[in-house]
C-alpha cells in the first residue's frame, strides 16, 4: 500500500488529486505533488463560490503531519480566479487556511499536543518552531471562538490571577454549572472597564438570564454584577472570606509576637504561624504540639484563633435564617473582643451579610471551589511555559486549555 493511497483514504479532497510522492534524502522530507482534478472549478477565497480561472502562481509548500520521522510537504501551484463578486483573488484550498504554511490537519495536530505539553516542548518533539505552534494554536482557538455556542448561562464565577512581572492581573470569567465548567472570557487587567467587556460580549439577553454569580468582595465586581445581572444571586467567594479572616489572624499574631519580645517576655508565638492558620485536621504532629503549647496562654492570638475556628460552623448551616443568626451573634461577640483586625473583619462581614447568605439560598450548589480549581489550572498552564511575554499569547493558551472550544472538523483523526 503506497503513501498516496493512504492519503486518499484518510485525507481526500474532492476536486484535487495527489499526483506523485518522492523522498528528498537531503533533509528527510517527503514531497507530495497535488494538482486540481480535470474539469473541477476553483473556489474564490472570499465568497467560496466557484469561479473561472485567471492564472497560476508559483509552487507553494504546505507542511503536513510528519510520518515515520519524515517531514511531509504538500506542493501545489495556487490558481487565481476571476470572481464576479470579489474580483481577481487566490483560490481557497480545503487543506489550507489563508497564508498559513501549515495544513489545517497539521495545525490541529500541533494544537492537540500543545494542550498536553508546553509550546516549546511541542516544537522540539515535532522538529518545528515555537512560532508555528503559536500559529496552530491561534488558528484552532480563533475557529473555536467563532463557532462556540454560549447558549443559556446559568452560573458564572469571576476572579483574577496574577501574570507576568509587577502588578499585572487577568480577569477570568468561568461557567461553573454541573454539566459545563469552562473558561468564558479572559480580560486584561483587573478593572471595572475590563470586566464590563465580558457583559458586552455575551449581550444583555444572556446576562439577564444568569442566576448565580460567584465573586470576591471587590466593590467594582459587585457593582457590575448588580447592574448587568439584576436577578442573579451574587454568592461571595468562600475562599476569599476565609483568606481575609486568616489575614486578620496573622496580623494579630505578628503584632503580638513583636510586642512580647519588646516587653521582654518569652517568645511563645515564635514558629506558630501555620499552627494558627491551618485547620486542626491538617496540622502535622510537630504543629499540634506547638499549638497545644500556645493555647495554654491567655493571648489575643489565642482568642482570635478560637473565634476563627468557631466561625467555621457558619458554613455548616443549611438554613439562611439560622446562618444569619449565627453570623450576627459571632460579629457581636467579636466587636466586644477589643481585637482590632478581627473587628475590622466582622464589620466587613456585616456589610456583606446578604451576599454571604446567598450561599445558603443557592442551597450550597455553587461556591468558589470550582473557580479556584480552574484558577490553579490556569496558573499551571502559564507556569508550564515559564510565563508568556504578551497578553495575547496568554489569552490564546488559556482559551485553548480551559475554554473547551469546538475544533475544526477533519476527514480523519490523527493520534
Amino acid at each position: 500500500m503506497d503513501l498516496i493511497r493512504l492519503l486518499n483514504a484518510c485525507h481526500h479532497f474532492p476536486g484535487f488529486v495527489y499526483a506523485a510522492a518522492r523522498l528528498r534524502t537531503a533533509d528527510n522530507t517527503i514531497e507530495i505533488d497535488v494538482r486540481p482534478r480535470q474539469g473541477s472549478k476553483a473556489r474564490c477565497s472570499g465568497c467560496h463560490a466557484p469561479a473561472s480561472g485567471y492564472d497560476r502562481l508559483s509552487q507553494r509548500g504546505f507542511e503536513f503531519i510528519p510520518i515515520w520521522g519524515f517531514a511531509v510537504v504538500l506542493l501545489y501551484c495556487m490558481r487565481r480566479v476571476d470572481c464576479r463578486r470579489c474580483g481577481v483573488t487566490v483560490e481557497a484550498v480545503p487543506w489550507g487556511s489563508g497564508k498559513h504554511q501549515l495544513t489545517k490537519a497539521y495545525m490541529l495536530f500541533l494544537a492537540q499536543w500543545a494542550r498536553k505539553l508546553s509550546w516549546k516542548e511541542t516544537a522540539l518533539s515535532f522538529h518545528t518552531s515555537w512560532e508555528k505552534v503559536h500559529h496552530a494554536v491561534a488558528y484552532v482557538v480563533e475557529w473555536g471562538l467563532q463557532h462556540r455556542q454560549l447558549g443559556t448561562i446559568r452560573a458564572i464565577g469571576v476572579d483574577e490571577i496574577a501574570y507576568g512581572r509587577g502588578h499585572k492581573y487577568l480577569t477570568l470569567v468561568y461557567q461553573i454549572e454541573a454539566g459545563c465548567t469552562r473558561l468564558l472570557w479572559v480580560g486584561e487587567k483587573r478593572t471595572k472597564a475590563a470586566f464590563q467587556k465580558f457583559f458586552n460580549l455575551i449581550g444583555t439577553k444572556i446576562a439577564r438570564r444568569i442566576e448565580f454569580v460567584c465573586s470576591d468582595m471587590w466593590k467594582p465586581y459587585l457593582d457590575l454584577i448588580k447592574k448587568n445581572c439584576p436577578d442573579a444571586l451574587n454568592i461571595l467567594d468562600r475562599f476569599h472570606v476565609v483568606a481575609k479572616l486568616n489575614l486578620a489572624i496573622d496580623q494579630i499574631r505578628s503584632g503580638e509576637a513583636r510586642q512580647l519580645i519588646k516587653d521582654g517576655y518569652e517568645p511563645v508565638l515564635k514558629k506558630s504561624r501555620w499552627c494558627l492558620l491551618k485547620r486542626p485536621e491538617n496540622l502535622t504532629d510537630t504543629q499540634r504540639v506547638k499549638l497545644r503549647e500556645v493555647l495554654r496562654y491567655n493571648l489575643k492570638s489565642v482568642r482570635a484563633y478560637l473565634s476563627k475556628e468557631y466561625f467555621q460552623t457558619f458554613w455548616d448551616y443549611e438554613s439562611p435564617a439560622w446562618a444569619g443568626k449565627f453570623l450576627d451573634q459571632w460579629c457581636a461577640d467579636v466587636m466586644r473582643s477589643r481585637i482590632d483586625p478581627l473587628k475590622k473583619f466582622a464589620r466587613t462581614m456585616r456589610n456583606h451579610r446578604e451576599l454571604l447568605l446567598n450561599y445558603f439560598r443557592a442551597r450550597k450548589q455553587f461556591s468558589s471551589g470550582v473557580v479556584e480549581g480552574l484558577n490553579n489550572k490556569a496558573k499551571v498552564t502559564m507556569r508550564k511555559s515559564y510565563g508568556f511575554r504578551t497578553f495575547k499569547v496568554t489569552e490564546l493558551s488559556l482559551y485553548h486549555v480551559l475554554g473547551k472550544l469546538p475544533e475544526p472538523p477533519l476527514a480523519h483523526s490523527f493520534y
